[in-house]
Order: C-alpha cells, then structure tokens, then sequence
C-alpha cells in the first residue's frame, strides 16, 4: 500500500514538472486510437530554436494560420456567386470554417487527432484565387496549366506569408493541404501520392466535399438558381430535404462506416450514401457551377484576372507596389521569376481589390 502510495506521488511530482503542452501530449497517447496522429511525431519544414510551452505543434501551427493575411483575406473571396449582395451568401471564409468544425467533429468521433483535422481545414484553401474556380481556370489559361489552387494554398504557408519567409508548419499539416481536393477527381482517392499520409488528412478531404455539396445547394436554392424540384429524388430519398439532415447523414455514415482494414483505416461511407453524393455531385456541376447565371459571371471574373496578368507582366515597377501593399515579399529578378510573382499577387487578391485594381488600370476615370 506504502509503495503504491510512493509511486502515485512520484507520479504526480512529474506531472507537475511537465509543461502543459507536454502534458497535453502524454493524454494524446492515453485518447488517440492507434491511426491518429501524434503531435508530439510532428515535424517541421524548418528546425526552429524554441518549442510552445502551451501549444503543440498542430495547435501551434492553426493560430499562424489563423493569424495569417491569407486566412484574413478569404472573408471576400467567392465560394460560387461572385460578390454576393446577401448577408447569408457563403464565401470561402465562411466555407473553411464549415470544413473546420466538419473535420473536427469527425476526428474527435473516431477519436483521431482533432487539432490536426482542423488546422488542415483552416488552411486548406488560402491559395484560392479571387472569383473562386472562375479565377483558378483563368491563371491556368493565362499563367500555367499545372496551377491549382490546392498547390497555390502549400506555396502560401511555405514562402508567401511573413513577406515570403512563410508560416513553418509541420509536415503533416502541409501534406493535409496540399492533398485536399482534386476538383471532379474521387472522393476516395486510391492513386499513390495524391492520398495524405494521415488518416485526419484525408477525412479533411471528405469533409470539405461534405460541407460545398450542402451549402452551394443551399445557397444555389436561396438565389434561385435552381428550385427545390430540380433536386435529384434519390439525393432527397438518401441524403435528406434539409441541409442539416444532409450533413448529419453524410458525418454519421462516414463515422460509423470506417475503420481499420488489413492495419489501414479505411473511410467509407457505405454504398447508397456514396452514391447519393456522386449524384448530387455532378447536379451541382451540371445545374450550378456550369448554369448561365454563376458561369457567365465567371467569364467576366476571367476577364480580370487575365488583364491584370497581361499588365503587371509589362508593368514590374508596378507589380512591386503591390506586392508591398499586400505585405508579401519583392520580387527579385535574380531569384523569383516575373510570372510566378505575378501569378502570386493575382492568386493571393480578394475579389473586391481585383476588380477595384480593374476599374483603377482599365477604366477611365471621370473628372469631379
């Protein structure tokens, strides 16, 4: 009984000389199931002279990126209508932060690490261009036909934000960005390289699916777009009538759906909830995304941004001013090529300070 005694307080007198974020990590190790991440395995792009005492590193590495210009900047780029006049329109602010508490919820129910769930989340879409798809075709025409947006996201918390010193994140906070979507590919991707190397990276991706399908219906529904009875009936049959019906069924048969496999833990929806979604999918594609309302809009957002492209590539002096004013680091000849700073600026705008900088260049400006 004594030495039980003895081994309690020994215990306790370690405890107490363990900072709080090593604390934190020893109840990771006791909570996690065998596939969540571990924080305390988490390594950085850049070896760095000091650790957190509170935080750890996915934790650490959420507030810089919510700290970050480039999470600030998302309140006024487009999700799918460009600009919306309505209060309750999502933008991809209010769209990572969906993909957020998604991604959360699903972690902490399969008892994977929820601090790395989010912090991909959060981060997930910093590199998307202003006017939202419409915006990222355009530097594909214009700039190159390899740039994502998911690319652009991993460029900006490596060497955009700080003016160009970056955001020193960990390994798999960068890997769970850069691996989160590729537009009409799988859900499930199979293909080796293109699937995260965490089990939270890739239930991010599923989440985010999870979270545009839901909300463009419903903000496509509320700006008339489409109407309630151009929903497919086996979506509605599937999924549910509601948004919250929809999101619950899709969380929960992903949740209760996966698990491990042969030593993998596999995520897995179950088939008819599967293919609801695919359907719903190709709807939103089909009736949303490509309609004349939201696609015509989009070739005039095209527009902008490829003028804009076109200038600073003849206007650097210019392209130094604004590179300035967004607080991003100079262009420098003998290290960054002009295109590649253009195309950074362009991405990293929000949709009003493009066109505002459209209508400044390319518009005449009326004597008062």
């Amino acid at each position: 009984m004594e030495a039980k005694k003895k081994k309690h307080i020994q215990k306790k007198t370690l405890d107490k000389n363990l900072c709080i974020r090593e604390q934190f990590q020893i109840r990771e190790k006791n909570f996690l199931s065998t596939y969540g991440t571990l924080s305390s395995s988490a390594k950085r792009r850049r070896i760095e002279a000091t650790t957190c005492n509170i935080r750890t590193p996915f934790q650490l590495d959420r507030d810089r990126i919510v700290y970050s210009n480039a999470f600030r900047r998302l309140k006024h780029k487009t999700q799918v209508f460009l600009s919306p006049l309505g209060d309750h329109y999502r933008t991809r602010l209010t769209h990572t932060l969906e993909v957020a508490e998604i991604s959360r919820n699903i972690a902490r129910a399969m008892r994977l690490n929820e601090d790395l769930a989010e912090t991909i989340a959060l981060g997930h879409d910093l590199g998307h261009t202003p006017f939202g798809h419409g915006g990222e075709t355009a530097l594909m025409e214009v700039h190159s036909p390899h740039f994502t947006h998911s690319d652009q996201s991993l460029r900006v918390v490596d060497s955009l934000e700080n003016r160009g010193e970056g955001l020193n994140l960990t390994r798999e906070v960068r890997d769970g960005i850069l691996k989160h979507s590729k537009g009409f590919g799988n859900i499930f991707p199979a293909t080796l390289g293109e699937t995260s190397i965490t089990v939270e990276g890739r239930l991010v991706r599923v989440a985010d699916i999870i979270a545009y399908l839901n909300h463009d219906l419903d903000d496509a529904l509320r700006g008339k777009v489409i109407l309630s009875s151009d929903v497919p009936a086996i979506c509605i049959k599937k999924l549910g009538e509601t948004h919250a019906q929809r999101a619950s069924i899709m969380i929960e048969q992903l949740v209760y759906n996966s698990g491990p496999d042969n030593g993998k833990f596999i995520l897995d929806m179950g088939k008819d909830t599967f293919q609801a979604m695919i359907i719903l999918r190709k709807f939103l594609y089909d009736k949303v995304y490509r309609s004349p309302a939201v696609h015509n809009e989009f070739m005039k957002a095209k527009k902008v941004i490829i003028s804009l492209y076109n200038y600073f590539i003849k206007k650097p002096d210019h392209l130094q001013i604004e590179l300035e004013k967004m607080e991003m680091a100079p262009w420098n000849a003998s290290k960054n090529a002009l295109k590649r700073s253009v195309c950074d600026l362009i991405a990293s705008m929000t949709d009003r300070y493009a066109l505002g900088l459209y209508t400044k260049i390319f518009l005449p400006k009326p004597l008062v």
